[in-house]
């Protein structure tokens, strides 16, 4: 999409709080799927919403290594979510996950962390997108979600890297867990036009 599109970006102003819904909603829903698999006390706050280009979130998310879990929407309004984490949130949310099992203080994770890292990502990105789908009043299918470690600025380049000139929502957001702090970041990389055009369809 070139700039000279924008004009199938246009949206009634009334309607741009539903970014904040989305965001809301899908911080919720995955808040109360990690309640419910893993008894702990969770909750998700989103601090902030940014558009950002995509060269611009390559330096934003850095070249630092970090667990990424990313699925692909294959419905409207498509794209990918892409949700970051630090080794060390990685680790403390696997060793909630597995009360006795998970060793916080040692290097790597063995393959019951890594396990549990990537359910952890399976139900933060499914929650976070049953949220969008219920203020969006849709259904959007999702892809398998993947589970990789590396710098997160290739992660990027490897899911939209072609999209040169499109923009992506972040959320930055922080998922709180017993006693545990940890952030998470959640990049969002939807077909903004079709994601404008469901927005169109929704009655204020």
């Amino acid at each position: 999409m070139s700039r000279g599109d924008d004009r199938n970006l246009q949206i009634d102003i009334r309607k741009l709080n539903l970014f904040n819904q989305m965001a809301k909603e899908g911080a919720n829903t995955v808040a109360n799927h990690l309640n419910q698999m893993t008894g702990m006390e969770t909750e998700m706050e989103i601090t902030k919403i940014n558009f950002l280009d995509i060269e611009d979130i390559k330096t934003h998310v850095g070249h630092n290594k970090q667990v990424g879990t990313h699925i692909e929407l294959v419905e409207p309004p498509h794209g990918y979510i892409l949700f970051l984490f630090s080794a060390s949130s990685a680790k403390k949310l696997a060793t909630g996950m597995l009360p006795g099992s998970a060793d916080p203080s040692s290097k790597g994770f063995s393959d019951m962390e890594r396990s549990a890292v990537q359910e952890i990502g399976n139900i933060m990105t499914s929650g976070f997108i049953d949220g969008w789908a219920n203020v969006l009043n849709t259904t959007i299918d999702i892809s398998t979600p993947k589970f990789t470690y590396g710098a997160g600025s290739k992660m990027v380049e490897n899911l939209v890297g072609a999209r040169r000139d499109e923009m992506a929502l972040v959320f930055d957001s922080r998922v709180h867990a017993r006693e545990a702090d940890v952030e998470v970041k959640v990049y969002t990389f939807p077909e903004l036009e079709e994601l404008v055009s469901l927005m169109q369809q929704i009655e204020i």
